[in-house]
């Protein structure tokens, strides 16, 4: 029997710790003076009250946590939080309607990054660091963050870690879950702070950099200019941010080895080797060909294109050249990187580069046993036999990932003017990238899409933020049965 009263202590909790980074937004809002700091005064107060009746209500709650009450609890909480995230768009004016409120607050806590915003640079300061806040706090996922702040939270925190880190498991820093969520997120702020002196030193304000940070750490892609980074024309502060894409599109386990003296972990890693790989050969063709048009120099073409690959692998969706106007073959390229995504974990999202490199093993090792039909040809991966439920798994996530993305295509064409847009929209949202092709190419965004396409691309990116599997079984009717 599913333990609502737990589902709704917890989901209290949550929101009261969602009410604390309200009133940090606030605070930034009473720094600029601006018109905003009501908003979030009501919003942080709602928002609290609300947690605070949740918690209330089912005080006293046993503390023994399911498996199904854990994913019942992830998907939950992503939606939760943007109800309540949404108000401060509500309540200062920023984006009056409820629709596009949603999808903007969805979009940063899945660190999707697509937006309906066409004012960023008019909005109050308040508003722009809550934006980049939800992609930050989304980034390494809203349990894991309350785990690592909150050690007495006193839930479960196995299957709470497990439902939002689905997938091919990432190694754990410790084999306590708490412990390791501490470590993450210790690595996480570590990164974002470095970052941010980083662009500060190199002219941006600080109130730009800190933003720039918490979303490229995030890999989110939320800028506080309506160009992107494509404002900052300064080569420096391009590569720092690339070389920041590709750390958080990095296993931060491997980051924690290296920043440990221990180096060697990271490039004997199978993962991360094709990981820069696929980096360098995409960015390299690419480069060549922007060049072969001319009009561009060797550094800019390098550079516009090590950008625009490490944004678009990370599922960061930063933008500091149209790719749109590239020729219909590097378009096409910068298209199959929508189908890649970052390391497994990584803040990235997308298909995982761990089940790219792993279907192609099997695929390979397949056509080996076709020739050798008595040979014991296991799959191994940095060394070890990877077992055959983990295979399954990720050929079972393979099917369910390109029939969504079929059907839910034939669904967007009902709401694009050409497949085109429809198919980059399903492509974008599901794979948590940002930007897409045609009507919601790099420059422009998803304003303009009708109210019901938003409410279903929203649902798209809860469905590729938590990797297809936490959301999908709440739709199987075994999963409610005692």
């Amino acid at each position: 029997m599913i333990k609502f009263k737990i589902i709704l202590n917890i989901l209290g909790k949550l929101l009261v710790g969602e009410s604390f980074f309200l009133f940090l937004s606030l605070l930034v809002s009473l720094i600029y003076g601006e018109s905003d700091s009501l908003a979030f005064v009501k919003a942080g107060g709602i928002t609290f009250v609300a947690g605070a009746l949740s918690y209330l209500l089912s005080k006293g709650v046993t503390k023994e946590l399911g498996k199904r009450e854990g994913y019942i609890i992830v998907s939950l909480v992503w939606i939760v939080f943007s109800i309540f995230g949404c108000l401060p768009y509500l309540f200062s004016g920023a984006i009056p309607s409820v629709t596009n409120a949603f999808f903007e607050t969805m979009s940063g806590f899945t660190t999707t990054g697509s937006s309906v915003l066409n004012n960023i640079e008019e909005l109050p300061h308040g508003i722009l660091f809550w934006r980049s806040l939800t992609q930050w706090m989304g980034g390494m996922g809203i349990i894991v963050m309350f785990l690592a702040i909150l050690p007495t939270l006193g839930i479960g925190g196995r299957e709470l870690f497990v439902a939002e880190v689905p997938g091919p498991a990432p190694d754990k820093l410790t084999p306590r879950i708490k412990e390791t969520a501490r470590n993450l997120w210790g690595l996480y702020i570590m990164f974002t702070l470095v970052e941010t002196i980083m662009l500060f030193a190199g002219g941006m304000t600080f109130f730009d950099a800190l933003n720039h940070s918490l979303t490229t750490m995030a890999t989110g892609g939320y800028s506080t200019k309506q160009a992107s980074v494509g404002f900052f024309t300064s080569p420096y502060l391009q590569y720092v941010i690339i070389f920041f894409m590709f750390v958080a599109g990095t296993n931060f386990t491997l980051s924690y080895a290296a920043i440990s003296g221990r180096f060697g972990k990271m490039f004997k890693d199978e993962e991360f080797r094709f990981y820069g790989i696929v980096v360098f050969l995409f960015a390299l063709i690419i480069s060549f060909g922007l060049m072969s048009v001319g009009n561009i120099t060797g550094e800019q073409a390098f550079r516009d294109s090590l950008f625009t690959v490490v944004s678009i692998i990370t599922t960061t969706g930063y933008a500091t050249a149209d790719y749109l106007l590239w020729s219909p073959f590097l378009g096409m390229l910068i298209f199959v990187l929508f189908f890649v995504g970052g390391s497994a974990g990584s803040t990235g999202g997308g298909v995982k580069v761990v089940r790219i490199l792993l279907l192609f093993k099997n695929s390979f090792y397949e056509l080996k046993r076709l020739v050798h039909p008595n040979a014991v040809i296991p799959i191994r991966y940095n060394r070890h036999v990877v077992d055959q439920k983990t295979v399954t798994n990720i050929l079972a996530f393979f099917v369910f990932y390109i029939l969504i993305f079929m059907v839910s295509s034939v669904c967007m064409s009902l709401w694009t003017s050409d497949i085109y847009s429809a198919f980059s929209a399903v492509a974008t949202t599901l794979g948590n990238i940002g930007p897409g092709f045609g009507e919601i190419g790099p420059m422009e965004n998803f304003y303009n899409l009708p109210s019901l396409a938003k409410w279903f691309l929203s649902f798209l990116m809860l469905l590729g933020r938590l990797e297809l599997f936490t959301v999908l079984i709440l739709f199987s009717p075994s999963f409610w049965k005692h």
